[in-house]
């Protein structure tokens, strides 16, 4: 590449960044359903041809943002689960998952909003974001995958009519695990996010004042739920 090359390229991602920067600043002070590329357009002092050079349409706009908003979650769920020692018990690796997505959640509330709050009026997410999307499930089954591996699981007994929808989703997106648990595993990603939905959204306002506890019992619950066996 030459140095021109180099230079346009890297001219480009900084004008992409600021213009995700100031979406993300207009999401915080408007909400999703108002973002607007001639908005943020000004605001960044471009005119608006300019700016759809980077992101034609709203929508192409709202898909990146979203797909940054799974990565940064996926990635604190990774991180969390990475900087786990390899001898921590399954359940003490699921709770450090569970409260890193819960902290990324508190401290960044409008991108938390974005994929997990309401719809955003006439949006409809491409399949592009579903990969990113799939990055907190993932390390949830990830944790499941290995206490099974290691007999570290007291398989939970769902009702025997759920077990044709968990062949299905196991047959999907966890093979190598037992229906039963794989239908425990959805359940719990989806009480886990109606958890943080809850307190990021002011529903736990004059209900849980002691939310760090509340939060570490919850997510000890799930992790039995799924089977994860307790340490002795």
């Amino acid at each position: 590449m030459s140095t021109v090359q180099g230079a346009r390229a890297r001219a480009r991602v900084e004008v992409t960044a600021a213009i995700k920067d100031e979406a993300r600043r207009q999401l915080a002070a408007d909400g999703a359903a108002k973002l607007s590329l001639r908005a943020v357009a000004r605001e960044l002092g471009m005119v608006s041809s300019a700016l759809y050079r980077y992101f034609p349409s709203r929508d192409e706009l709202l898909t990146a943002l979203i797909v940054d908003a799974y990565d940064a979650v996926g990635e604190a769920a990774e991180d969390a689960l990475a900087k786990q020692r390899t001898a921590a018990s399954p359940t003490a690796r699921w709770i450090a998952v569970c409260r890193a997505v819960r902290a990324w959640a508190l401290a960044h509330p409008h991108e938390y909003a974005l994929i997990y709050g309401s719809p955003v009026p006439g949006y409809t997410a491409p399949e592009t974001t579903n990969v990113p999307a799939s990055r907190v499930g993932l390390v949830l089954i990830s944790i499941a995958r290995d206490a099974h591996l290691g007999k570290g699981v007291a398989p939970p007994k769902p009702p025997a009519r759920l077990l044709v929808d968990g062949e299905r989703m196991a047959a999907d997106f966890a093979p190598d695990l037992p229906p039963a648990v794989v239908v425990a595993l959805v359940a719990a990603w989806a009480q886990l996010f109606g958890l943080i939905s809850f307190e990021a959204f002011g529903q736990f306002h004059r209900v849980v004042e002691e939310r760090d506890a509340f939060f570490a019992q919850a997510a000890e619950q799930l992790a039995r739920s799924v089977g994860l066996v307790l340490p002795a």
